[in-house]
């Protein structure tokens, strides 16, 4: 009966003001029995690679109103591991429909190991040929996010202009590039001229800028969109939503799919001008992934084949141990990241 030792991440108590710390977090270790009964369904598995996203700063508050929305967004216990998506190889089944050694994806958590008692969170992985990594980004909850965001809560008409906050982001990356697929004219904003370069330069943007280079974000929006905005995929909120509503054409629409500018700071709540928003009939509206679940054959298909073509690239900013989720995460809150954000845990 083989015994390991199991690191994991948990939080020391909840983080309710400002941008999290190293301090915040802290490393545990406990024994694991790599044994289940045979008819539990229980299933033990080794963690390849876990997901590193800035929502989960909500579930580390003492309060917030994502709580109670859906089971993912439920807070998190201060001294326990920190549920997150993932890859996985399964090292011990007491569950008929998976066996040792299949890969998975699915919720697991910030360790090296997880015991998962129901087994429909987890789903057995093809990697069809692609890094396990793309499976926890591109192919997982970032991908159908910037997918469905785009395609289901936007619906965009060749030829239109769109802009993307967080361009360089986990999400952000992708959905520039599928409006570009569909022949929209798409410009993105990042925090660095490196990123800037990266988004121009091979994402095929056809314009970025530096945030953090303009004083005013209402006159920037203009220079770029002087047509006026149809598409604001919004990953921000904040002075930039309010910035792009005002820039906005008859019946734009908002695809509002983070505030990472508010997760840590209550001062930065967008105050979008009302008045824009009623006359010139602005569609603002939020959405989470599990919401389109029912587009996820569509989504796969047209992404594997964009892929396949060389016709889109997956960026991923990925980090080793288990030690470096802290610092990976609080990376997410400056701006550190290039793309999709991953912990690799162990080996293939």
């Amino acid at each position: 009966m083989e015994v390991v030792s199991n690191r994991y991440i948990t939080i020391k108590g909840h983080i309710n003001e400002g941008a999290p710390k190293e301090s915040d977090f802290e490393i545990k270790t406990e024994s694991l029995v790599l044994c289940v009964e045979s008819d539990s369904n229980v299933v033990i598995v080794k963690n390849l690679y876990v997901s590193i996203d800035p929502y989960q700063i909500n579930r580390m508050k003492t309060h917030c109103s994502s709580h109670q929305a859906i089971e993912a967004a439920a807070p998190i216990v201060p001294g326990q591991a920190i549920e997150a998506y993932g890859v996985g190889k399964v090292v011990v089944s007491g569950n008929p429909k998976l066996e040792k050694d299949d890969l998975v994806v699915g919720h697991l958590k910030w360790e090296e190991y997880t015991v998962i008692k129901e087994v429909d969170r987890l789903n057995r992985l093809d990697a069809m040929g692609f890094p396990l990594s793309y499976h926890v980004g591109i192919f997982g909850s970032s991908g159908l996010t910037a997918y469905a965001g785009l395609f289901e809560i936007c619906k965009p008409i060749k030829g239109e202009k769109v802009f993307v906050s967080a361009a360089c982001g986990s999400v952000g990356h992708l959905v520039g590039q599928y409006a570009k697929l569909l022949g929209c004219y798409v410009v993105g904003c990042a925090g660095t001229k490196e990123k800037v370069a990266l988004l121009k330069e091979k994402l095929g943007f056809d314009d970025a800028f530096n945030y953090k280079e303009e004083a005013d974000l209402k006159l920037a929006l203009k220079r770029y969109f002087p047509d006026g905005i149809d598409i604001y995929f919004d990953n921000v909120g904040g002075e930039m939503l309010e910035a792009a509503i005002s820039n906005m054409n008859n019946f734009g629409r908002v695809a509002a799919c983070g505030v990472i500018c508010e997760y840590t700071n209550d001062e930065k709540k967008a105050t979008p001008n009302m008045i824009d928003v009623v006359y010139h009939r602005i569609k603002i509206q939020g959405f989470l992934s599990p919401d389109h679940f029912n587009i996820h054959s569509e989504f796969m298909s047209a992404t594997l084949d964009y892929l396949s073509n060389g016709k889109i690239h997956c960026l991923e900013d990925i980090s080793n141990g288990v030690e470096s989720i802290p610092s990976a995460f609080i990376g997410l809150f400056h701006g550190h990241n290039i793309g999709k954000k991953i912990v690799k845990l162990a080996r293939e």
